[in-house]
């Protein structure tokens, strides 16, 4: 284990290290209006330019934490900054939507290797459980506070440069970051005992590709039911027999009895939810504030603001709290208070926004970082050391499943509300392409290529029917975070506080 003196140090570090990509999470969000715009993409187009980072890490995380957990989660860290710079590059000076979705699998595949490494080793550096609380929340502040940041710098990016700067700005960050990680992490003997083997990684790796796609492609309309249902069921096929395996091996690549943890279960449920919530939500205000308030992209990352700063002071919070009232009780008051705060934003009105939002966005970015976190302490808390990976991969893969679905989910209800409640005249809706009506950003290149009296016409009905699909996705949400905060309570209601390390068994 580190020394006392340095493992602070070791934590600065990879904090440092997962700064850019978790950025990368949400610095898309504000320039969904600039893309749509710059490359003509069209709403589905979009979505999965957004999507496909979150799906494809839902099915590398946990191959990759485990391979890391053999091969050293060092080696693993290094190499997959080095490859989410490559990609960030490609990603900046993609001249069309295909080209920027490839880019997007190889951000993916870098930050799948990074994002276990980084928690497999807090875990491994942290052995007493109040300074491990203490370093999750900071790490926990890192992940909210650059989350929330993503939309400022991109704003403040868009201001002044073309669209591909919000991916071309991690390329001196990681020239920073690398070689304070090659300096600063210590070298380990791996010590996972899990038999690892490409075939098995591609079965799981498939499997959950396939599962995540049939939900996401089911929420869509146009889609056939009998390709998504081929899908669904060749995907869960394939995790089913992977599951089987790795029950029937003496030394699994997953240990499956990890989810037999209370904490480890509900805490990915918790990363889940919350995770998936609160990037649709992003997503939603980003798009409300641009198109229909009018502000611009630095305006509109300005606007998070009490988000960023509030989301900073909850991760630290949450490890003190943690310390003294219980994880139980932190997670289902955070719970509750950030289901409290999304629906006071679903009734708000965004275009006179006062105290009263400013005081709803700090409470939204104070609880959802400490409950993010608490999700955190309790998965690693609850894991062996020896398989601090592939707990931390669990844990990630909670994180951008969530994000994966929710952004899909909200961007198909936020969709299919504002398809039924733009009303436009029959004459300007004959005169129209038939997508005109799918977003409000399809609405506004529509209205962008029309111009005249008719473009004012079309850009009012498109801002009014997208603020009533706005306030119901955030309503949507609130409900869904204030029911997980009674499931938490129920589920968590035998745990017992963690008081040393943790054995195998």
């Amino acid at each position: 284990m580190s020394s006392p003196r340095n493992r602070w140090l070791v934590l600065l570090a990879v904090m440092l290290a997962f700064m850019p990509i978790v950025i990368d999470m949400t610095i898309l969000h504000i320039a969904v209006p600039s893309l749509t715009l710059a490359l003509g993409a069209t709403g589905t187009e979009i979505l999965w330019i957004i999507d496909i980072y979150p799906l494809m890490m839902a099915g590398l995380l946990v191959p990759m934490g485990t391979l890391a957990d053999k091969v050293g989660h060092r080696r693993m860290l290094l190499i997959g900054l080095v490859i989410f710079l490559l990609a960030s590059i490609a990603a900046a000076f993609a001249v069309s939507a295909a080209m920027l979705i490839a880019a997007r699998v190889a951000l993916a595949l870098g930050a799948s290797m990074v994002m276990p490494s980084i928690l497999a080793t807090i875990r491994q550096t942290f052995d007493d459980p109040k300074e491990r609380g203490i370093a999750l929340g900071l790490w926990g502040t890192m992940g909210s506070a650059g989350a929330a940041l993503g939309p400022l710098a991109g704003g403040f990016l868009l201001e002044h440069f073309w669209w591909g700067s919000v991916f071309l700005i991690n390329v001196p960050v990681m020239l920073v970051v690398w070689p304070l990680a090659f300096f600063t992490i210590p070298k380990r003997q791996p010590d996972g005992g899990g038999n690892w083997t490409i075939g098995q990684a591609l079965i799981l790796i498939a499997g959950l590709i396939a599962t995540v796609y049939a939900i996401k492609s089911g929420f869509k309309s146009g889609t056939s039911p009998l390709v998504t249902g081929v899908t669904l069921v060749a995907g869960l096929g394939l995790l089913a027999l992977f599951a089987r395996q790795q029950l029937r091996s003496a030394s699994p690549m997953l240990d499956l009895s990890l989810f037999a943890r209370p904490a480890i279960s509900m805490g990915m449920v918790i990363a889940l939810v919350v995770s998936g919530a609160l990037a649709g939500v992003e997503l939603t205000i980003a798009q409300e504030l641009q198109f229909v308030v009018g502000r611009s992209p630095l305006e509109a990352g300005l606007f998070m603001m009490p988000l960023v700063i509030a989301s900073a002071v909850g991760g630290p919070l949450a490890g003190y709290l943690t310390g003294v009232v219980g994880l139980r009780a932190v997670a289902v008051l955070s719970l509750a208070i950030a289901a409290a705060s999304l629906a006071g934003l679903g009734l708000s009105d965004f275009h006179d926004p006062g105290l009263v939002v400013i005081a709803l966005m700090v409470a939204l970015g104070l609880s959802l970082s400490i409950g993010l976190t608490a999700s955190s302490i309790a998965i690693m808390g609850s894991a062996p050391v020896e398989k601090a990976g592939a707990a931390g991969s669990l844990e990630a893969t909670g994180y951008e499943l969530g994000a994966g679905l929710g952004i899909t989910f909200f961007g198909v209800m936020l969709s299919a509300s504002y398809a039924g409640a733009i009303s436009l005249p029959v004459g300007l809706a004959l005169a129209l392409p038939p997508e005109a009506s799918h977003s409000i950003g399809e609405t506004m290149v529509a209205a962008d290529r029309i111009g005249g009296e008719i473009d004012d016409t079309l850009i009012a009905a498109g801002r009014t029917a997208f603020t009533d699909a706005h306030g119901m996705v955030l309503l949507t949400a609130a409900a869904l975070i204030g029911l997980l905060a009674v499931a938490v309570l129920v589920a968590l209601r035998h745990y017992a506080e963690p008081t040393g390390e943790i054995s195998a068994h």
